[in-house]
């Protein structure tokens, strides 16, 4: 039975720079519940006067004691993006509430193939599913396709080159989107890319609302039964 969910300090252990833009975070929470892949925390910030802001952050990695990781897309004029990737340093403290959610996720009993949709920081609650597979030694295969501007701004970039040559039954796909020519992801992507319908895999797509919007359709055009296509978008 999960704990109550309610407001636990979480301490910065370490920092890793993904992108230009993107920063993961390792914090320490004490008597952390534990959580499932694609499921997300409240971030909260308190400034000396009293003034609160609060973002929602998808976990980016499976449970592991007390570890708890997010990586944050630095937003202009974020207010929490920007403290969480420019001023955040180790040993600093912030509140964070969670797990939440319980559709988008992914469990290791699940057998039926995947099919991960990911744009831009989207990502991120789909690598914890991949790492959560690994972790797992879980032989469900899984296909990620993967839209990002460029090359130089795909989130996890060396680990999911390392992934896709290492771990059996993955396979990984890219679109970008501004480099080498302008394009968007498209039917055909996700045709070729994906599961074949007639499989019954199980789709999560994650990433901004017209992304999500239109991949979703995409895959509901293609065949794919509408009850097993999950999306979780932002902005």
């Amino acid at each position: 039975m999960r704990a109550r969910i309610t407001w636990r300090i979480g301490t910065l252990v370490s920092v890793h720079r993904e992108t230009d833009t993107a920063r993961t975070l390792v914090l320490n929470v004490p008597d952390w519940p534990g959580h499932d892949a694609g499921q997300h925390i409240d971030v909260r910030l308190t400034a000396p006067d009293g003034y609160r802001a609060q973002r929602s952050y998808s976990l980016a990695a499976p449970a592991d004691g007390d570890r708890v990781e997010i990586t944050v897309q630095h937003v202009d004029d974020g207010e929490v993006s920007d403290y969480l990737t420019q001023t955040f340093t180790p040993g600093d403290a912030v509140e964070i509430r969670g797990p939440v959610g319980g559709w988008f996720v992914w469990r290791p009993a699940q057998t039926e193939p995947v099919l991960l949709v990911a744009g831009g920081s989207g990502i991120v609650p789909l690598m914890a599913m991949v790492r959560a597979r690994k972790a797992a030694g879980s032989r469900t295969p899984f296909r990620l396709i993967y839209s990002a501007r460029s090359p130089k701004e795909t989130i996890y970039g060396d680990e999911l080159r390392t992934r896709a040559r290492d771990d059996f039954g993955l396979d990984v796909s890219y679109v970008y989107t501004r480099e080498p020519v302008r394009r968007r992801i498209s039917l055909a992507d996700v045709n070729t890319h994906g599961w074949p319908p007639d499989l019954n895999p199980t789709c999560f797509v994650c990433g901004p609302t017209g992304f999500v919007e239109t991949v979703a359709d995409m895959l509901v055009a293609l065949g794919h039964d509408p009850r097993r296509v999950k999306t979780e978008r932002f902005g």
